[in-house]
């Protein structure tokens, strides 16, 4: 009798360890199954973000531009823009740019459309269909020419005239929604966020009372002109933690009394590309010799570009920035 309880024991123990191992495979199964529905879900959501056309898209000039489908032809009319452009990989769809554009390497190489004067007949025949305009005050005077290329036929976005990151980060946003490569633009804009965010954190650390006072000169003598409120430059500074001594909007000429009056601990030039010796210049300048940034010779010349231009690089701009005003503390 016992044995009989003991085999029957046995044979439950065994059913159990079986039953056991089908719910594992079972829940394994189906946890697999859910896993491959959750990728291709995923995958679709991107595609479907990266491909869907028509979209309609309101510009910066306040106009609801509907792309039929992805471009495939694009001139883009400023620097910033072909930029961009490049940075979403859109490099084999760009045909036309201006006549200023100078990167990548590969946007000397493209057909060149004009300045800011743009030429109308010349777009027209590089068969674009979509045209990357800018919501600036300089293209304010080529309203008529955006006009006749939509007359043509051709759809013209404005992008944004940006003047902050965040900005920035909007005409990149808006720009890989027209293209289909929303998914590639953000992937540009949270790496841009994320050395921003580096940087803060570095700056940070630094005192109160070693925090320095900086001066950027965008143009030089005779007629000097710097960088104020409401720029790039000013964002830069304010992001690693220094002051900027010029408090009037945008783009002002420069009182050289008021200058020497602020005394900066640092002076950045941008004009280097056009200037041969430009720091030596300021360092040279008669009445600026007492200074601290004349007597400690913290005068640099950076990337005009970098600092100016609303693209991806200007994370690289607020990087050598940073460099320039504390190298002890980015090196």
């Amino acid at each position: 009798m016992k044995k009989i309880y003991g085999l029957l024991l046995a044979m439950l123990l065994c059913i159990a360890v079986v039953a056991g191992c089908a719910g594992a495979d079972e829940k394994e199964t189906t946890k697999n199954e859910q896993d491959q529905k959750t990728e291709q879900q995923t995958k679709s959501g991107e595609e479907k973000k990266a491909n869907v056309f028509p979209v309609t898209i309101k510009d910066a000039a306040d106009n609801e531009v509907k792309i039929e489908a992805k471009p495939e032809r694009i001139v883009s009319l400023i620097p910033s823009n072909t930029e961009i452009s490049f940075a979403l990989g859109l490099g084999d769809e760009i045909v036309g740019v201006n006549d200023y554009d100078n990167y990548p390497e590969e946007a000397l190489q493209k057909e060149k459309i004009g300045d800011m004067n743009f030429n109308v007949e010349k777009i027209i025949s590089l068969k674009p269909d979509l045209v990357l305009a800018h919501g600036g005050s300089s293209m304010g005077s080529s309203v008529e020419g955006l006009q006749q290329l939509r007359d043509a036929g051709i759809t013209v976005l404005v992008v944004n005239d940006a003047t902050s990151f965040d900005a920035v980060y909007d005409a990149i946003n808006m720009i890989g929604q027209a293209t289909g490569t929303s998914e590639k633009a953000d992937e540009i804009v949270a790496d841009m966020k994320t050395r921003i965010e580096a940087i803060k954190e570095k700056a940070a650390t630094i005192k109160e009372e070693d925090k320095k006072k900086v001066y950027f000169e965008i143009a030089p003598a005779p007629d000097i002109f710097s960088a104020g409120k409401n720029t790039f430059m000013d964002e830069m500074l304010t992001i690693i933690n220094a002051e900027n001594v010029v408090t009037e909007e945008e783009w002002p000429k420069v009182d050289q009394e008021a200058i020497i009056a602020s005394n900066p601990d640092v002076i950045i030039t941008t004009y280097g590309f056009y200037v041969e010796d430009a720091a030596e210049q300021v360092l040279s300048r008669e009445g600026w010799q007492d200074i601290n940034a004349i007597k400690t010779k913290q005068v640099v010349d950076v990337n005009s570009d970098e600092v100016t231009r609303s693209g991806p690089r200007l994370v690289k701009g607020v990087e050598e920035v940073a460099k320039a005003v504390y190298p002890d503390v980015f090196k």
